[in-house]
C-alpha cells in the first residue's frame, strides 16, 4: 500500500479540522448534550468511518479494507473501555456535567497525539526489527491477563502519579467555570488535574491499541486512520451511552479475550519473519499458518457483540 506524501497531509489536515470544528461549534459554549444531539454525531461518524473503510477496499483493494475494518472494531471497542475510565476519572473528580465535554475534547486530542507517536515509533521498528513481532505479542498477552483479571480494581484519579501531582501543586476542590489553569492564592483549580489524569489515562491506552492494531495490519496509513475514526465522535458516543457504561459488565472479558487473539496472531506472525539465531536458527517457521484478516474480523466482532448480548442477562439477574 503505497500512500503518497500529499494523501498524508491531506488526511492529518482534515482530521485536525474535524476537532477545531468539534471545539468551536460544540465545546467552546459549556452545556450537557442532549440524547438527540450526541444520537446524530455518533452516527454521522461512524457512518463516516464505514465510508472511508469501503473507500479503501474500493481503491486498494480489500485485503486491505478488511485490514481497516477489523483495526477500527478494534480500536472503537478499547475507546469504549477508555470511556469507561474517563467516566471514572470525572466521576472521582466530579466534574460538572456542563464542563465534561471540554475535558473529554482535550483528552481525545492528547489521545490522537500520543497514538500518533506511537504508530510513528511502531512503524520504524516493524519496517527495521521484525523481532519486535515477538515483543507485541507478548506484551499484548500480558494486557489481556491484566484486563481480564484485575481490571477496575484501581481508581486513575487516586493513583501513585495523581498523588504525586497534587503534593507538587496546591489544588482546589471548586471548579471557575471551566478554567484550568486558574491561579488563586497560590492554588490552581480542580480542572487541571483532571486533565492531567485524562492524558495519564491515554498514555496507558496506547501502549494497549497500537500493539493490538499492528497485530492486524503493518500499513502506518490504516493504523492512524483506524485510530482516528475510533476517536471522532467518542465525545458524543461519551454521552450517548454514558448511562449504560457501567452496565458493560463483561466489556473487560470480551477486549481481553480480543488482545489475546491478537498476541497469538503477533507471535504467529513473528514466528513466520524470524530472525532471531536462538529460534530455529534464524530460519522462519512456518508450520502454523497465519490467520488471514476476514477470519480475524468475525473474530474480533464476537467477543464484542457477546460482552453486548451478555448485559441484559446479567443485570436482570443482580
Amino acid at each position: 500500500m503505497n500512500i503518497p506524501p500529499l494523501v498524508w497531509i491531506i488526511t492529518i489536515a482534515v482530521t485536525i479540522a474535524f476537532f477545531v470544528y468539534e471545539f468551536y461549534a460544540h465545546v467552546r459554549k459549556p452545556h450537557e448534550p442532549t440524547i438527540g444531539e450526541s444520537a446524530r454525531w455518533s452516527a454521522f461518524y461512524i457512518g463516516l468511518a464505514l465510508l472511508f473503510g469501503v473507500g479503501i477496499g474500493m481503491v486498494s483493494g480489500w485485503t486491505y479494507g478488511g485490514e481497516y475494518f477489523a483495526g477500527y472494531l478494534t480500536e472503537k471497542a478499547l475507546s469504549i473501555d477508555n470511556l469507561f475510565v474517563f467516566l471514572i476519572v470525572m466521576t472521582s473528580f466530579a466534574v460538572p456535567k456542563i464542563y465534561q465535554q471540554k475535558v473529554l475534547m482535550i483528552g481525545i486530542v492528547i489521545a490522537l497525539i500520543l497514538r500518533g507517536i506511537f504508530i510513528a515509533v511502531g512503524a520504524t521498528l516493524i519496517e527495521n526489527f521484525s523481532w519486535v513481532f515477538y515483543g507485541f505479542g507478548a506484551l499484548l498477552l500480558f494486557l489481556a491477563y491484566r484486563q481480564a483479571f484485575t481490571h477496575g480494581d484501581s481508581n486513575p484519579a487516586d493513583g501513585r502519579f495523581m498523588r504525586f501531582v497534587r503534593r507538587n501543586n496546591r489544588v482546589t476542590k471548586e471548579y471557575q467555570g471551566d478554567r484550568h489553569n486558574t491561579a488563586q492564592k497560590g492554588r490552581r483549580w480542580s480542572m487541571l488535574l483532571t486533565i492531567i489524569a485524562i492524558g495519564f489515562v491515554d498514555l496507558i491506552f496506547a501502549v494497549d491499541s497500537i500493539p493490538a492494531i499492528y497485530g492486524l495490519t503493518e500499513e502506518a496509513y490504516i493504523v492512524f486512520t483506524a485510530n482516528a475514526f475510533a476517536l471522532m465522535g467518542l465525545r458524543q458516543l461519551f454521552f450517548l451511552i454514558g448511562g449504560l457504561l457501567e452496565r458493560l459488565v463483561y466489556l473487560a472479558q470480551g477486549l481481553a479475550v480480543i488482545l489475546a487473539f491478537i498476541g497469538v496472531k503477533l507471535l504467529i506472525h513473528a514466528l513466520h519473519k524470524n530472525e532471531l539465531p536462538f529460534i530455529n536458527g534464524g530460519e522462519p517457521i512456518t508450520v502454523i499458518p497465519e490467520i488471514p484478516i476476514w477470519p480475524s474480523l468475525l473474530f474480533i466482532a464476537g467477543p464484542i457483540a457477546a460482552a453486548t448480548i451478555a448485559r441484559p442477562t446479567k443485570t436482570r439477574r443482580d
